[in-house]
């Protein structure tokens, strides 16, 4: 194949964290602009593409195609996240019980599932390339065929992308006069320092909820989940085989109880987040983490060791899930909101494994790992900034605020949330059509309009 060593295989993998923090940015805006279904679309197409490239890649022997096929597959799937965890989140103010751990439970079980076919396709020896194309193709098919059933909240009516468009047209003739001198533009409204406060508008629209206090700690509080999350799944093995001796079998063994444990939770956990809300179930779980951390980094035997994983792993569950839910409490920010802590997932994807790989040369990898509870402190401080918001209602007048221990809304809440949810919905499809135009295209507005002014003069 490719003969890539451990240090080389480390570097390829990074082309995915950098691809998946460069999409991440701007995820929020894309989905906002053009709508969920052709973001979706467009994301599971070019996953495709990015998955055929990794398996592609090292059948012709270039580890390009390969670094190539990981990068696309980064941004694709920080996009389809995006929208997927946006609807997520709608699926559970409809349901008015936490759900979304339940959704991140089906990523656990498919990421053994899929581990399971690809050990069966090694030992039958079935070519990469030919277990690419395959699964590549299955899931390509599969997504194109329930898009229609999961993409509500993010779904951009036929008629609001067509204004869009014409709105744009309009604009580009609009411009175009201006410049032709068929219309006067008024005196130092253009040229470059306009384009530039335009531009500058834009991105300010575009990267707003990177200025939001409460969204970055929420980021701050899924970095820390996911930093746990994946040095378990980069190093746990690795760490159990070279710190006790074991066998690689008996590793894979340990991270399947780490991998069994999450998904238990994930799956029964919803009910405690429901009765005792997301405050204290985060704290709760970060203290588990930590007690499970210090257990496997400093356990003299295997079994205690095996005991922190499990207790880890049961702590690790729901800090992600309830980050993703509390980053999209209000649904016409939910998107922008999500793409930033995305992003802060993709930073520890980025960081960790260099740097956990470089200190577990020094002290080993099982006390690396327990570096992490530093992270998981971090965490249990900012859980505050996790409780449930009551968004603004289709009237603007402000809800309910948070509860400051994240309990779960009232019936009567509930029922109350139901009944407007669908007139929010229509509210937020129109705000963000008109939002995104005002905020963008504003200065150029100011300019048109003087400009006919004095033409009609």
């Amino acid at each position: 194949m490719l003969g890539l060593t451990t240090a080389d295989l480390g570097a390829v993998m990074l082309a995915g964290a950098v691809g998946s923090l460069v999409m991440v940015t701007f995820a929020g805006s894309i989905v906002l602009r053009f709508g969920g279904t052709p973001v979706y679309v467009f994301a599971a197409s070019s996953s495709f593409l990015a998955l055929a490239l990794e398996g592609i890649g090292p059948a012709v022997g270039h580890t390009w195609v390969l670094v190539v096929g990981i990068f696309l597959n980064g941004m694709s799937i920080a996009l389809l996240n995006v929208v997927q965890n946006v609807e997520t989140a709608s699926v559970e103010r409809r349901m008015g019980r936490a759900i979304v751990p339940q959704f991140h439970a089906a990523f656990s079980i498919g990421a053994v599932l899929g581990s399971l076919i690809g050990a069966g396709s090694s030992a039958l020896e079935v070519p990469v390339v030919v277990q690419f194309l395959v699964m590549t193709t299955l899931t390509l098919v599969w997504r194109l065929v329930s898009v229609r059933y999961i993409i509500h909240d993010t779904h951009l009516a036929g008629e609001v992308r067509w204004e869009r468009a014409s709105t744009a047209r309009v604009r580009r003739v609009q411009k175009a006069e201006i410049r032709g001198g068929v219309v006067q533009a008024a005196p130092g409204t253009t040229g470059a320092r306009a384009v530039v406060r335009a531009r500058r508008a834009s991105l300010a629209s575009a990267l707003g909820a990177w200025r939001e206090p409460r969204t970055l700690f929420i980021g701050v509080v899924i970095l820390a989940a996911s930093l746990s999350e994946g040095s378990a799944n980069n190093w746990l093995a690795i760490s159990v085989v070279d710190g006790f001796a074991a066998s690689e079998s008996t590793g894979a063994l340990v991270f399947g109880a780490f991998v069994t444990a999450m998904t238990v939770v994930r799956i029964f956990g919803t009910r405690l987040i429901d009765r005792y809300g997301r405050v204290l179930v985060l704290r709760a779980s970060g203290v588990v983490s930590m007690v499970g951390l210090l257990l496997f980094g400093f356990g003299p035997t295997l079994a205690v060791s095996a005991v922190g994983v499990v207790l880890w792993g049961f702590g690790a569950a729901l800090a992600v899930p309830v980050g993703i839910a509390a980053a999209s409490d209000d649904p016409l920010r939910a998107a922008a909101r999500v793409s930033v802590v995305s992003a802060f997932a993709s930073m520890s994807s980025l960081v960790a494994p260099p740097v956990v790989g470089l200190l577990a040369e020094s002290i080993g990898a099982r006390q690396t790992l327990t570096g992490i509870t530093v992270f998981v402190v971090l965490s249990i401080l900012l859980s505050k900034h996790v409780a449930r918001l009551v968004p603004e209602d289709a009237t603007g007048a402000q809800g309910d605020s948070a509860r400051v221990d994240g309990s779960a809304p009232t019936d009567d809440e509930r029922r109350t949330e139901t009944t407007t949810l669908g007139m929010e919905m229509a509210v937020a499809e129109n705000m963000v059509a008109d939002a995104f135009a005002v905020e963008v295209l504003m200065d150029e507005d100011d300019d048109i309009a003087r400009a006919e002014a004095r033409s009609r003069g």
